[in-house]
């Protein structure tokens, strides 16, 4: 997709106008982030003014799935390390997160569709949202295909996950 020479259309897209951010990363993980924009198109229940839906882009927070960036904006995003201890990734998410916390007010819970196994999306979000960041129960002991898969069988089925607060989750245990 980086390439000057690519020739598909959102290669194309990018490299002149910009492309928004969910079609890219759903370019790049495939079926994992496809399924995790129709799950939550399908079942998002946002606070009025609240997104649907955002996505965790390096460097930038926490940003709508349909914002267009340029190439070398992706560039960028690309150059962050998703790692909770580098302050590049960490305080733009902090502060986005803050900022949603406040739009949905107390009663909002936070569904994360990432995974809950590694610290890069749960130490900073937990510290805002603390009990209301949940995530779907029947994710425990899948992989990111399989997760990606569930959320697509589900949004076409009309059949919502339950949901379960990530801080009492088990979080690693036995492979």
């Amino acid at each position: 997709m980086l390439r000057d020479r690519a020739q598909f259309d959102l290669a194309v897209q990018l490299r002149r106008d910009g492309a928004p951010i969910g079609d890219l990363f759903a370019f790049i993980s495939g079926l994992y982030f496809r399924g995790k924009l129709a799950y939550a198109r399908a079942f998002a229940a946002p606070p009025p003014g609240a997104p649907y839906a955002l996505v965790i882009a390096a460097g930038r927070g926490l940003l709508p799935p349909e914002l267009p960036v340029t190439l070398e904006e992706f560039r960028e995003i690309g150059a962050v390390p998703v790692d909770a201890s580098d302050a590049r990734y960490r305080e733009p998410l902090a502060r986005d997160a803050r900022i949603l916390c406040e739009m949905a007010g107390a009663d909002c819970d936070f569904v994360l569709l990432g995974s809950i196994a590694t610290e890069k999306y749960v130490t900073p979000l937990i510290e805002i949202f603390g009990e209301r960041l949940v995530f779907p129960a029947e994710f425990v002991g899948r992989g990111d295909m399989s997760r990606g898969g569930l959320m697509l069988r589900c949004a076409r089925a009309g059949v919502e996950m339950s949901y379960t607060p990530v801080g009492s989750a088990v979080r690693h245990g036995p492979r």
